[in-house]
C-alpha cells in the first residue's frame, strides 16, 4: 500500500511509514495512492460472512502486501473481537451498535487495530514510541484501552477541561501504566492544534518519535470501513439491498470511512452528515462555501469540532468535484434543544434509549426520509453507549439504562491528569521535561 499527502500527490510513502509519522511534514493528510475494488461477487455475497472475515478481506484488499496475510488475519482477530449489530427499531430504521467494545465507542475499531499494527511494525531496540492524541471524549477512551500495556510505546491525551462526560473522563485519566491525561484549558480544536503543531516541531521530532491516534492517522480510518460493510452484510440477510447511512460527524473520520467503503464498492444511496450546531460541513454543503469557525460546547461534546480534520480527506476522494460530493452526501444540524428533543422521541417511540451522538443521527435519518421516498433501508449510527452521557439524558429515561461492569469498575479510581493551558510553549515544555 502506498500513501501520498493531500498537499502533494507526486511523493508516496510506505503503510508503515504513514501510520508512524501520521501526518506528513507538509501538514496534509495521508491517502491511497490507488483505492482498490472489491468484487461485485464478494459484496453481494457479503451476508455469509463473519465480522472479522468481512475485516480481512477488506484490510488485505487496501494494505496489499504491507502486513503478511496470516499475520494480518491474527491481527484482526485479536482487534475486532466485539460484534457491531443491527437492531431494527422500525420498518426502513436501524440502529447501528458501535459500543460494544472495550470503551464502549465506536473508536475500539481504530484504536485496537491501530495499536497492534503499530505494536506490530515496531521492532526490537527501537525508539519508544509516543503517541499523542487530542480527544473531544471518546477517543481519548478507546485509544487509552487500546494501547494500555502495549510495550514501547506511551500515550498522551490531550482532552478540554470540563468539557468531556464523567465517565468519559475516568476512562481517560485513571488507566496509568503508559497511559497520561493532560487537561486541557480549551477547547477540543485547541487540544487538536497542540498535537498537530508537536508532529512540525524540529526539537520534539528529533527527541521523540511521535505519532497521533487521531483520525488523522490513517490506520484508523482502514477498520472503519469494516463495520460499513459489516452492515450491509447484516441487511442483505433481511434481504435488503439498499442503504442510507446516517452518521454523526465530529471531526468527520467516521463518514469518511463510510466514503472509503463506497470507494471500494459498497452500494450506498446517500450519506448523512449529521451535525450539532458546529455546522462547518452542513453548511458548506448548503452554500458551497467551506468556512471552519471556533467549536462551540454542546451536550453531544464528542462532536464539538469547528475544523474538522477528515474533511480534507473527503475533499479528496471527490478530486474537486463539489457536484458530486454534495449528490451523495448531505447535512443537517441541530441545537442542543432538538437534540434533548431527539432523544427523548427515540425512547418514546421505540423504548431504545440513545446517546446525544446517536439521537442527533436518528433525528437527520428521520428528516430525510421523510424529504424522500427512496425505498432503502436508513440506518444511522450509534457511535457510544448512553451509559456515558448521564448528565443529558432524563433521569426517567437514563434510568432505563444497563450499566456495564467495565463502568462501574471506574467508580472510586483516582484521576491521574496534569492541568495546562493550551499554549503550545508549555505543551512542548512538558514533553521536553517529562521523559
Amino acid at each position: 500500500m502506498k500513501l501520498y499527502s493531500t498537499n502533494n500527490t507526486s511523493a508516496s510513502v510506505s503503510f508503515k511509514e504513514a501510520v508512524f509519522n501520521s501526518m506528513p511534514q507538509d501538514k496534509g493528510l495521508y491517502m491511497p495512492v490507488s483505492i482498490p475494488r472489491l468484487s461485485e461477487e464478494f459484496i453481494s455475497n457479503l451476508d455469509k460472512y463473519t465480522l472479522p472475515e468481512i475485516a480481512f478481506e477488506v484490510a488485505k484488499s487496501l494494505l496489499g502486501d504491507s502486513i503478511p496475510e496470516a499475520d494480518l488475519k491474527v491481527l484482526i482477530n485479536d482487534a475486532i473481537n466485539f460484534e457491531a449489530p443491527i437492531v431494527k427499531l422500525e420498518e426502513d430504521v436501524y440502529v447501528l451498535e458501535l459500543f460494544h467494545g472495550p470503551s464502549l465507542a465506536f473508536k475500539d475499531f481504530g484504536a485496537r487495530f491501530m495499536s497492534r499494527v503499530m505494536s506490530y511494525f515496531l521492532e526490537v531496540g527501537e525508539k519508544q514510541l509516543d503517541v499523542l492524541v487530542a480527544t473531544s471524549g471518546d477517543t481519548g477512551g478507546a485509544v487509552a484501552l487500546g494501547f494500555l500495556g502495549v510495550p514501547n510505546t506511551r500515550v498522551t491525551i490531550l482532552y478540554p477541561k470540563g468539557k468531556v462526560s464523567g465517565v468519559q473522563e475516568q476512562q481517560l485519566t485513571t488507566n496509568g501504566q503508559n497511559i497520561r491525561a493532560l487537561e486541557i484549558d480549551g477547547t477540543f480544536d485547541d487540544c487538536q492544534a497542540l498535537v498537530k503543531q508537536a508532529f512540525t516541531d524540529a526539537e520534539l521530532n528529533e527527541k521523540y518519535r511521535l505519532t497521533s491516534a487521531n483520525s488523522i492517522n490513517i490506520a484508523r480510518l482502514v477498520p472503519q470501513t469494516f463495520y460499513y460493510f459489516n452492515t450491509y452484510a447484516q441487511l442483505l440477510k433481511q434481504n435488503k439491498n439498499k442503504v442510507v447511512f446516517s452518521v454523526p460527524s465530529g471531526n468527520f473520520g467516521n463518514i469518511g470511512a463510510g466514503l472509503l467503503a463506497w470507494k471500494m464498492g459498497l452500494p450506498v444511496e446517500q450519506f448523512i452528515a449529521a451535525t450539532n450546531a458546529n455546522d462547518t460541513v452542513p453548511a458548506f454543503l448548503k452554500t458551497g462555501v467551506y468556512e471552519p469557525k471556533p467549536s462551540i460546547a454542546t451536550i453531544s461534546n464528542a462532536m464539538d469540532v469547528g475544523n474538522p480534520s477528515n474533511w480534507v480527506r473527503i475533499a479528496d476522494l471527490f478530486k474537486g468535484d463539489k457536484d458530486e460530493l454534495k449528490k451523495l452526501i448531505v447535512g443537517y444540524s441541530y441545537n442542543d434543544q432538538e437534540t434533548a428533543e431527539a432523544l427523548e422521541q427515540v425512547f418514546n417511540t421505540n423504548g431504545y434509549v440513545v446517546c446525544p451522538h446517536t439521537a442527533i443521527a436518528w433525528k437527520a435519518l428521520k428528516e430525510w426520509q421523510a424529504a424522500n421516498e427512496d425505498v432503502a433501508s436508513g440506518v444511522f449510527l450509534s457511535t457510544a453507549h448512553p451509559c456515558k452521557f448521564p448528565d443529558v439524558i432524563p433521569a426517567e429515561i437514563a434510568a432505563k439504562i444497563v450499566i456495564p461492569e467495565s463502568v462501574k469498575e471506574l467508580e472510586g479510581k483516582e484521576k491521574q491528569a496534569v492541568e495546562m493551558s493550551n499554549r503550545f510553549e508549555d505543551f512542548k515544555a512538558y514533553l521536553l521535561n517529562n521523559i
